[in-house]
């Protein structure tokens, strides 16, 4: 069953309950005429009187005065809300005015009986009248619940109104009173509001009544912490700062869960995407380890196995064909010198022969000394351009007397892939290139890593051969291209034959080795270069990607042409946004080479622009 809040009275229904609220506790205010004791019930004030104050009724005389008595009981009925006739009166202003006036009445009548010496009975006889009364009202009042529901046209501050219009002294007496129940927490018996004052509920069930009321055309706002409606936004915004205030017990509680599970959430969400970005992340270091080489995935020799393997299950290969090649490839690479199946030789001299041949007038061309060209085989395809790059070079070097005393344990072949992976490593253990030792763990064979100029550079220097790095760094001209580039190579290349000579020949074979050029994902060898009488100019560029079979159309006159026109790269080919050269000037001395040796901590290229 439902009780009251407020003064703990135990009540049949919820109808009840709300006309409880507004008869004892909004349309009401007794006060006790002998004490300070006030904001009780009728009942309540008449018991108290009797108990507390029968001394003072015995001691004092009643003063007929019919018309004192008819004023004071009718002060006492107009309190009520409910008439004589059983009428409900819920009008603001007649409610203000009534509740003004009686509580006037009521302190003359108390002051005119203790000036003329009356005793209290009278006041008790008009006190016990004004509780019949209301005990009538608040019996009509329940008889007939349509006309106690009737609608509040609007929910004044009854407290408020009351506290400015009454002396000072029994507002201070009223909140003495209540002051009991300092620290007792309010709760709304309508909705999960909990209040700290029983003043505050109050202003919020007079709310609650009044969203009870069937008001037809008017708008409505609804508060959103809980189901009351209010007529305008004035009483919605003051009833939310309720919440807000005085309701710290129910959303207090509700925002702290909230934050926490915000925060839950939050961090769930922060560590979730740290892990994706790990896995990101590793998922790309190992993508480029692969695409590097350096996956463990085994290198030359297991990439040959697999080649091998995957031909006799196409049947591109018999059983006993793949046996006979593995054979030779393991005798290959345990002597470490290549088998020699890439290599195709003599290209220089037919591409000389071509240009003495088909140059026309105006064109001038200049090559580099003899050398071979090396194909990427089934076992190094995808990441040896750099090893078969310096087998072209070596080829070149070969042939060349001032450097066979630096390249005497290499004279007479061309070393295999694996064992220029061992040439690396030799040289990074004499100290050359600690840096890119340590890039690669100091570990190449087995691998299937790419190297570039610096590993180049690196195992020249370790054979006392003199190289230099020369880095064009940035594109030099328009359209992304590389002009300098070219003009470089030309110097390069005709300068010597230029020397000593007014008029040089058309067509130069100079005694220089090839250049060593490299850029992003691939390298190739610049073995010469033609200026036209136009000025424009091209490389020749022997590539590792270009098979044995195209190279070989070289040798043959009627696709001669065809195939220099595969080997003529112009500006607009090379196009990539940084490339580096390596080219050999000659030899080191012990001291040099010891010198470049300690420098190579920290090597320096020769930047242009």
């Amino acid at each position: 069953m439902p009780f009251c809040e407020i003064c703990s009275e135990v009540l049949e229904s919820d109808s009840d309950m709300r006309t409880h609220l507004l008869l004892s506790h909004l349309e009401n205010e007794m006060s006790c005429p002998f004490c300070s004791l006030s904001g009780v019930s009728y009942d309540d004030l008449h018991f108290h009187i009797c108990t507390a104050h029968k001394e003072t009724d015995s001691q004092h005389s009643v003063v007929p005065n019919a018309t004192g008595n008819a004023r004071r009981s009718s002060a006492v009925t107009e309190i009520t809300i409910t008439s004589a006739k059983g009428t409900s009166e819920y009008s603001p202003a007649v409610r203000k005015k009534r509740v003004t006036q009686a509580s006037s009445e009521a302190s003359g009548h108390h002051a005119l009986c203790l000036k003329n010496g009356a005793t209290a009975s009278n006041a008790g006889t008009a006190l016990t009248q004004g509780a019949t009364s209301r005990e009538e009202a608040s019996r009509t009042a329940v008889a007939a619940p349509s006309r106690t529901k009737k609608p509040l046209r609007h929910a004044p501050n009854f407290l408020g109104r009351q506290a400015q219009e009454e002396p000072s002294k029994h507002h201070k007496s009223k909140q003495q009173h209540l002051s009991s129940k300092k620290g007792h927490k309010f709760t709304c018996p309508m909705c999960t509001l909990v209040c700290a004052d029983c003043f505050i509920l109050q202003e919020h069930v007079e709310l609650h009544l009044q969203d009870q009321a069937e008001c037809e055309g008017v708008q409505k706002y609804e508060c959103p912490l809980c189901s009351v409606t209010c007529v305008d936004s004035s009483s919605l915004q003051e009833h939310v700062e309720l919440h807000l205030e005085y309701g710290p017990t129910a959303s207090e509680g509700d925002s702290c869960r909230d934050l926490r599970l915000a925060r839950k959430l939050q961090e769930e969400e922060e560590q979730k995407r740290k892990a994706e970005g790990s896995r990101q992340e590793a998922e790309d270091f190992k993508q480029l380890q692969r695409q590097f080489g350096l996956d463990n995935g085994g290198g030359y020799r297991r990439q040959m196995e697999r080649s091998l393997e995957r031909a006799v299950s196409q049947g591109r290969l018999t059983p006993a064909d793949f046996h006979r090649k593995r054979v030779e490839m393991m005798e290959s690479l345990a002597s470490g010198m290549d088998d020699g199946r890439t290599q195709t030789t003599g290209l220089l001299a037919v591409v000389y022969e071509f240009y003495q041949r088909e140059a026309c007038a105006g064109t001038h061309v200049w090559l580099c000394a003899d050398t071979d060209h090396y194909w990427t085989s089934a076992g190094d395809r995808g990441w040896g351009c750099g090893y078969r790059n310096f087998q072209m070079l070596l080829s070149s070097l070969q042939r060349m007397e001032q450097y066979n005393t630096a390249l005497n344990t290499l004279r007479g072949s061309i070393p295999s892939i694996p064992q220029v992976q061992a040439l690396i490593e030799a040289a990074w253990a004499e100290g050359v290139d600690p840096q890119g030792a340590s890039h690669f763990s100091g570990r190449l064979q087995g691998t299937r890593a790419w190297i570039g100029a610096t590993e180049i550079y690196a195992v020249l220097t370790a054979h006392q051969v003199r190289a230099r790095i020369v880095d064009f760094h940035q594109p030099t001209g328009p359209s992304g291209t590389h002009p300098k580039l070219f003009e470089w190579v030309k110097n390069y290349f005709s300068l010597p034959s230029s020397r000593g000579s007014r008029l040089p020949p058309r067509v130069v074979k100079t005694t220089l080795p090839p250049i060593y050029l490299q850029h992003q994902g691939h390298s190739r060898s610049i073995v010469g270069v033609e200026q036209r009488r136009n000025g424009s100019m091209c490389l020749l560029l022997l590539d590792p990607g270009s098979s044995p079979a195209e190279m070989r159309k070289l040798l043959t006159q009627n696709a001669a042409s065809a195939s220099i026109t595969h080997m003529r790269k112009f500006p607009g080919h090379l196009k990539h946004r940084q490339y580096q050269m390596v080219l050999v000037e000659g030899l080191l001395s012990p001291e040099e080479k010891q010198n470049r040796i300690l420098n190579s901590k920290t090597l320096h290229a020769e930047r242009i622009p």
